[in-house]
């Protein structure tokens, strides 16, 4: 990988993770375009760390609340009626089903899954369903109302990003808005929940390319400064929206994600791109 390549990748990944319109898929689909190598699933899981830091510092105020009330909870059962320890659970419970996910398909998260033709599938049927959800939810609930229901439901939704294409951050806010709250709760806990499971798998990833098992086209120059690129963009990503969702709709990321999945599946369907 060449520095102008980890450079592009590190921008990418940090303006389309907290969009909801893939960032897996993007750093799938911008290489096809450019005519670079797939810089692989361990690549993408580690340069999501970037914007992972991007979260902790955002909502770090957040982050910290909610463990401490976690921790008073494990000792104080009264603590655990708070909002913060509840959502301390509900991240934990939401976590559960994309480690399992995780652990059961990893091979084919890291080959099969990364056909170009299941992304753009992929978002072109999330994109349509989250624009269901954002037409026919009532966005009537706030964050304060979630529960372990809700926990367990975005948990389950955020293990289908597992697929490129689909997207964390788009399956977690479309999830939420089924189940009512306003696009700013479903976003707001979308980030929080993603923090256990993309640190998790960015540190694993890590681990397998220092130990030379997978990752061994990327080197550290381009690592670093791919990760380091994806926290600065994916900071201003986060604030960009979370203000755009308090006076706008989900529809531009529809429209962007339908059209972007026709656009490679006619170039793959011609032979333009492979």
């Amino acid at each position: 990988m060449s520095l102008l390549e980890a450079i592009v990748l590190g921008i990418v990944q940090g303006l389309t993770e907290f969009l909801p319109i893939s960032s897996t898929g993007h750093l799938r689909i911008v290489p096809a375009f450019a005519g670079w190598e797939d810089p692989g699933a361990a690549f993408t899981a580690v340069v999501q760390l970037g914007t992972m830091a991007a979260v902790l510092l955002y909502f770090r105020k957040d982050l910290w609340r909610i463990a401490v009330a976690w921790l008073r909870s494990l000792r104080d059962p009264a603590v655990r009626r708070t909002l913060d320890a509840r959502l301390g659970w509900y991240i934990l419970l939401g976590t559960v089903p994309i480690g399992i996910f995780g652990l059961i398909f990893k091979d084919q998260i890291e080959t099969g899954a990364r056909d170009l033709y299941l992304i753009a599938i992929a978002l072109i049927v999330l994109g349509l369903v989250l624009l269901a959800a954002d037409q026919l939810g009532r966005h009537n609930r706030v964050i304060e109302q979630i529960n372990a229901r809700d926990g367990l439901i975005m948990g389950l939704a955020q293990a289908l990003a597992l697929i490129p294409g689909v997207s964390r951050s788009g399956s977690t806010i479309t999830a939420g808005l089924f189940l009512n709250f306003d696009r700013t709760a479903a976003a707001r806990f979308s980030f929080l929940l993603s923090v256990p499971a993309v640190v998790l798998s960015g540190l694993f990833e890590l681990f397998s390319i220092a130990s030379g098992d997978e990752g061994q086209h990327v080197g550290a120059a381009e690592l670093i400064v791919a990760t380091v690129l994806a926290f600065v963009t994916g900071y201003a990503s986060i604030a960009f929206l979370l203000r755009w969702l308090t006076s706008h709709t989900m529809t531009i990321f529809v429209v962007y994600r339908v059209v972007l999945g026709v656009v490679v599946l006619a170039l793959v369907g011609s032979g333009a791109i492979k």
